[in-house]
């Protein structure tokens, strides 16, 4: 398929993070983008705004231009959706997000950013990075970035650096020259059945890379170890855990909103560096930033003064305002393994704050699956509301409830104040009720608990 003949494109489901990345970055192309999706306002809305796209609400096969080039379809909607029904029955070009995403990427020198977790952070800080020292590289990322102002980069050389998923296995149809794997960690029980199809995924994956591509690992990571050894392309390994690595981290410490930390690369001393997000899964990312600047020729002295100016994504530690004197913090950790890094990285950064947390389960068949795992990742939270789970439109209701979650987190902490909100306007309520001066409330979740942070921090008299 030809990009250059294709002027306009019709996204089905336009509001996804996924979507909107791709529009925003077809539209700095010189397309014209027309999408639909529901009515609900999303944090996408802006972004949409931004590039002047024509969003129709509701789904109908009239929505769709005679004149539409391209139909992009989310995988969150099936044969049923009207307006995908009409573009096939109507003989249309018709692809998936991911299959239009690889119509971009593998025309391109692509970098792929995969993993678990910390994919929208590293693919963003990678093209902060390699934008400020003068690579030009176009960038797209799964979540709105203040320092690009909205989620895309459109550069001027060919390296191409993306936020590339494993859901649904839409990395098979990427052909990268470079990949950043950042860990393993089974996830997607709707889709992957166990950890072994899952894991599998990603070696798929790097076995795709060419002998001259390039493969930056972290090697904490004990299955990404063993898959980088696999690989016939070039590996360059970090560790922030002080491991047996390439790059490796030391003497990392936290003052006054910043980590520091030495590097060495191959036992050669690089000095002392600093980075303004929060955690030590951030300082991981980090290094796989630096692990590939260096290895494409990135100065030293410019990755150390880059890497530090990096302000992060939203949703990720997003700092959003206070309340009555309680910080308020949003974050997308909606996996236990993100929920206790980022409640490691809150502690560390307010070790005198009550730490609140309004968690909103994501999916049923995640809650379920991860159900003993979620239960044992709160340890440090203080005070804890669960919210009703967030389904997915690809889920049916199956009658798994919060409720089971927290009878599980109960019977691990028996004397955690634990309390339940059927909605977000319940749990606003709770919290508008009970939050003072000293306080830290954390929101988390990939569904929509951000909204409730919007809430009390813009109208705070409300009764």
């Amino acid at each position: 398929m030809d990009l250059d003949k294709i002027k306009k494109i019709y996204f089905i489901g336009i509001k996804g993070v996924g979507m909107t990345m791709l529009a925003q970055y077809l539209s700095a192309l010189g397309k014209e983008i027309v999408g639909s999706d529901v009515a609900e306002v999303f944090m996408t809305d802006q972004v949409l705004a931004g590039i002047g796209a024509d969003v129709r609400l509701g789904f109908a096969a009239t929505n769709i231009p005679s004149d539409a080039d391209l139909v992009v379809y989310s995988t969150a909607y099936n044969k049923s959706n009207p307006e995908l029904e009409a573009a096939v029955t109507a003989g249309m070009k018709v692809v998936t997000y991911a299959e239009a995403l690889a119509l971009v990427f593998n025309q391109s020198h692509g970098v792929a950013v995969c993993g678990s977790h910390g994919k929208t952070t590293t693919t963003a800080w990678l093209g902060f990075l390699l934008n400020k020292v003068g690579l030009s590289p176009s960038v797209m990322v799964g979540a709105f970035v203040p320092q690009f102002q909205g989620a895309t980069l459109l550069g001027k050389s060919n390296y191409l650096v993306i936020e590339a998923d494993e859901y649904q296995n839409k990395l098979s149809w990427f052909k990268p020259k470079i990949a950043v794997l950042n860990n393993i960690d089974y996830d997607h029980p709707d889709f992957f059945p166990d950890q072994a199809s899952y894991t599998k995924v990603f070696a798929d994956f790097i076995a795709k890379l060419p002998k001259n591509g390039l493969l930056v690992a972290n090697f904490d990571d004990k299955l990404v170890r063993e898959l980088a050894s696999a690989s016939a392309s070039k590996v360059i390994s970090y560790s922030a855990l002080g491991g047996e690595a390439n790059l490796v981290a030391s003497e990392c410490k936290y003052h006054a909103g910043r980590q520091y930390f030495k590097l060495s690369l191959d036992g050669e001393d690089l000095g002392d560096f600093s980075i303004a997000l929060l955690g030590r899964h951030n300082l991981a990312n980090a290094l796989a930033v630096i692990s590939l600047a260096l290895e494409v020729g990135v100065d030293l002295l410019a990755i150390r003064t880059w890497i530090g100016e990096f302000t992060g994504t939203a949703r990720r530690l997003e700092k959003m305002g206070e309340y009555r004197g309680a910080v308020i913090i949003d974050d997308y950790a909606h996996h236990p393994t993100e929920i206790r890094a980022t409640l490691a990285a809150v502690k560390e950064a307010y070790p005198d704050k009550k730490i609140k947390v309004l968690f909103h389960p994501h999916t049923y068949s995640r809650t379920k699956a991860l159900l003993n795992d979620f239960a044992g990742s709160f340890e440090l939270a203080d005070e804890l509301i669960v919210l009703e789970i967030y389904a997915s439109s690809r889920e049916s209701d199956n009658n798994f409830r919060s409720a089971s979650l927290i009878e599980q987190i109960e019977s691990r902490r028996p004397g955690l104040v634990l309390d339940y909100a059927e909605d977000l306007q319940k749990a606003e309520k709770m919290l508008r009720d009970s939050l003072q001066e000293g306080d830290l409330l954390l929101l988390m979740g990939a569904g929509d608990v951000f909204r409730v942070g919007e809430r009390l921090t813009q109208f705070p008299n409300k009764l």
